[in-house]
């Protein structure tokens, strides 16, 4: 696990795949806290539309302000980390972002900052972590949910390692 912790940055980026919405809260509570002045969500396309619109409902039924967020429709094929990383990292050059909070799970930080750093070496990239609860960093071996996605995440990293 990478967790930077939060700073002043041009915006926050929350990564999609995470079904309990903690990483967009964490987003919008550090929006709020003056951390970042906007929240890029991005989300992958599905049979009932794009994730990130539909975590941006779930912030705004939350309480959260919808002037906060902002969604990114991530394209078919764009489906793993490195992909999102290069995608969303062009369209925040374009858009002159130079600094970003990254909002992911715990599980997922260290990996997911190496990606967007790796893609885009021009952005400094503060890693922040959202909590999930079905891992724990201090007991994931103790459930199932933990478990499963502590072997899911390694496999990933051994796979970025080797270039897959």
């Amino acid at each position: 696990m990478e967790d930077d912790g939060p700073q002043k940055a041009d915006c926050a980026v929350v990564l999609g795949g995470d079904g309990f919405g903690t990483r967009i809260t964490k987003a919008a509570q550090l929006a709020q806290a003056g951390y970042v002045p906007y929240i890029l969500v991005d989300g992958t396309p599905s049979l009932i539309g794009h994730e990130s619109d539909m975590t941006i409902t779930y912030a705004e039924q939350q309480g959260y302000p919808a002037y906060l967020f902002r969604p990114i429709w991530l394209p078919p094929g764009v489906n793993s980390t490195q992909a999102e990383a290069k995608y969303v990292g062009n369209l925040l050059k374009q858009s002159g972002v130079k600094k970003i909070l990254l909002i992911t799970s715990n599980y997922h930080t260290r990996r997911a900052a190496h990606d967007f750093r790796e893609a885009n070496p021009w952005l400094r990239v503060i890693a922040v972590a959202a909590s999930d609860p079905d891992f724990s960093p201090n007991g994931w071996w103790k459930n199932r949910g933990g478990q499963k996605t502590f072997l899911l995440e390694w496999t990933k990293t051994v796979a970025t390692w080797v270039g897959l």
